[in-house]
Formats: C-alpha cells, structure tokens, sequence
C-alpha cells in the first residue's frame, strides 16, 4: 500500500474499463464500413466490365437498325449480353435439326485438319462436353492428404475414382485428389492416393475454396468432434472453446 492509496480504494476493487476514445472509434466503424463495402464494390466491378467487354465486341457486328442508338441519344448498357444470350438460343434450336447437326459436323470435320486450330479445338470441345454432358462432373467432397511429403497436409477435393488405365495399374481403393495451390485455386495437382490415406473433412467444397482462396484467413466454423490428425501431438490441436475465445479476445 503506497502513502496515497487509501482503504477504501482497495475495496472499490479495479477501475472500470475505460470507454474507447473517439479516433479509435471511428477507426473501427470505417474498417468494418470497408469490409462491407469491398465485396459489393468488387461484384459490380467484375460484372460492368463483363458487361462492357460483351457489349464492345458484339454491338459492331450488329446492324444500325439493331442498335437502340439509332433511335435513341444513347446506348442501352447490356443490350449486346441480351443479343448473344438470343443468339445462342438460337444457335442451340438450329444445331438440333438434322441440317444444323450436318453443319455442325462439317465445321467439326473443318477446324479438325487446320494445323494449331485443332489442338485447341479439340481440347475446348472436349472440356465443354465433359461439364454438359456429365452431371457428376464437379469435386464430391473436401478431404486432407499428406502432401507434398509426409507430416504436411494439405485440403483437396476428390475429384473421381481412379478408373481406366490408372485404376488398373493402381488397383482398387484409388481416388483421384485435386489439390489447388493457394491463393489461385484454379492451378494445383492431381493426386492419386489410397482411400484411407485421406482424411475427410466436414466442411463444403466452397467453404474449401474460400478458406484456400484466403491463404487460410478465412476458417468455416466446425462444431463436431475434434480429430487428432495422425502424428500430430493434442498440444497442437486447440479445443474449440480455446479458439472462440482467442476470437473474442482479438475482436476486442
């Protein structure tokens, strides 16, 4: 007890809190502003410039009696998607005929001996009839293998069984695991590993996406059992309680 503290200042206890000063407030109001706002503002970004590279490049090929700038002072903003939605509709209604089908096979046949052109052609047209015509093709759930060597994990999405030459060679209990690089998931590897090797998650495709996209700053919550991941020691796994906490502590 020093010379100026008396008594009962030991029994009032601790001091309250003290209230957040004025800059610290608007600081924090004009971050969560941002957060809310930089989503919205990169959506509508993304789509006008969509729109706008849509609009530019078929909006020439239409004739003057076609563009409503003929007979108004200006240009309709989307007016060239909705051209090319009809067109493709169109395009669609006509290749489902006998003559369209014939039309269709003789471009196929065209493109396919014209050097350069082919190789592309043939890699799109594939790709697009696999996503068309396969329902099931899309990754069935999100998973964890020891990549790229053992002890280091990383998520991925199965993407098939291993079927064919490889699932004849392998032999059975193969699938097939994609694991994208972080933050472009759109680039990864395809890895072929034992079913029981993998450690499947709860967690959704998309929630895998997200938190891959952020580099791991984004977590989905997770409310079941916590899972010891094999040669991992408890100390490293933090129960779900200590988390929320640890959360709550950094949002103050």
């Amino acid at each position: 007890m020093t010379k100026r503290t008396k008594p009962d200042d030991l029994l009032r206890g601790s001091p309250p809190p003290r209230k957040p000063r004025l800059f610290a407030w608007l600081r924090g109001r004009f971050f969560a502003g941002m957060v809310i706002a930089a989503p919205l503002a990169a959506t509508f970004f993304i789509l006008q410039f969509l729109i706008t590279f849509i609009d530019n490049k078929v909006r020439p090929l239409l004739p003057p009696l076609l563009k409503p700038e003929t007979y108004t002072n200006y240009a309709v903003p989307g007016f060239g998607v909705i051209v090319l939605i009809i067109a493709l509709t169109i395009l669609g209604a006509v290749t489902a005929n006998l003559i369209g089908r014939s039309a269709l096979a003789m471009t196929d046949r065209l493109l396919s001996r014209i050097p350069l052109v082919k190789n592309v052609y043939a890699a799109i047209k594939q790709l697009t009839e696999v996503l068309a015509n396969n329902q099931q093709a899309s990754f069935d759930r999100c998973v964890m293998v020891q990549y790229p060597k053992e002890g280091s994990w990383c998520i991925g999405f199965v993407s098939s069984e291993a079927s064919g030459e490889i699932g004849a060679k392998l032999g059975p209990g193969k699938i097939g695991v994609f694991v994208p690089t972080s933050p472009n998931p759109t680039s990864g590897f395809l890895i072929y590993t034992a079913r029981e090797a993998c450690i499947e998650l709860e967690m959704t495709v998309e929630e895998g996406a997200k938190m891959i996209l952020t580099a791991g700053l984004v977590v989905p919550d997770f409310r079941g059992d916590v899972t010891r991941l094999p040669g991992v020691p408890d100390r490293e796994v933090p129960l779900i309680a200590e988390s929320e906490i640890g959360a709550e502590k950094l949002a103050e």
